[in-house]
């Protein structure tokens, strides 16, 4: 059934289906309430929705955007695109161990910064950005937060309100969950996030993406945040034992090698 046809029984058990799921998803990352929880089609579109449409929402309030060197593509090429659109971004470099500067990115935030890009886990060399620093920092400095959480939810805890992230894309394929289906949470309090939407027609999703909804997707991801989220601890530490049983192997064995990235982080 349609989730957005409630008159008939088959549309009704896809939209409870459709809500279960949204409440699994957003339990998995510390959202306040389900509907803070929008579908899409996946990472890529989560991105492209939070830059794009929060910077066209908020281009009267300023122009300028930050983010990093190693970001994702969709996060990247976003940002090259809104450049020829009149937006200003700073790419922060990061150090040896793919980290970004906490004192860079507070010098670059201007009066005219209204967004703050920068991923959790690292999609090529796992690194974690300090990220509940920077939504201290992006708070403190009345500036939005997106982090793009792909590589980290459902692998690491990750609590958008103690993070203080008000824009956060996932991915269902990262925690095993079915491709072509993904999801942005957008805050709704405190302070309370607007996007121009990139998809018009229909009003679905809150009229911030509408199209008729992937259902057989959105319930696979929301078995595979649930799934995701029991067994993280278990996971985790079955994981670390398999990364460092193979960088031993390979650093016991080989010369002049050298791990990218940061073992502490």
């Amino acid at each position: 059934g349609n989730a957005a046809s409630r008159n008939h029984v088959f549309g009704a058990s896809a939209r409870q289906a459709v809500e279960e799921s949204r409440a699994k998803i957003a339990r998995l990352i510390g959202a306040s309430e389900p509907g803070e929880i929008i579908f899409t089609s996946g990472a890529t579109e989560s991105n492209n929705l939070a830059l794009k449409g929060l910077s066209e929402m908020y281009r009267d309030r300023g122009n300028h955007i930050i983010t990093s060197v190693i970001e994702h593509k969709s996060v990247l090429d976003t940002c090259k695109f809104l450049e020829t659109v009149g937006f200003r971004v700073t790419y922060l470099p990061v150090n040896r161990e793919g980290l970004i500067n906490l004192e860079a990115l507070r010098r670059a935030i201007t009066e005219k910064t209204i967004l703050i890009s920068i991923m959790h886990a690292n999609n090529e060399i796992g690194v974690i950005q300090p990220v509940t620093e920077i939504g201290k920092i992006a708070r403190e400095r009345n500036v939005f937060f997106h982090c793009d959480a792909v590589q980290a939810a459902g692998k690491v805890p990750l609590n958008v309100q103690a993070m203080n992230m008000d824009l956060v894309s996932l991915s269902a394929h990262k925690m095993y969950g079915p491709k072509g289906i993904g999801a942005l949470y957008v805050r709704r309090r405190n302070p309370r996030v607007r996007l121009a939407p990139l998809i018009h027609g229909g009003g679905h999703e809150q009229g911030l993406r509408s199209g008729t909804l992937n259902v057989a997707g959105i319930v696979g991801f929301g078995r595979a945040a649930e799934i995701a989220a029991s067994e993280m601890a278990s996971e985790a530490n079955r994981l670390f034992h398999l990364r460092e049983k193979l960088r031993e192997g390979i650093l016991s064995q080989l010369p002049h090698v050298s791990v990218n990235g940061s073992l502490a982080n």
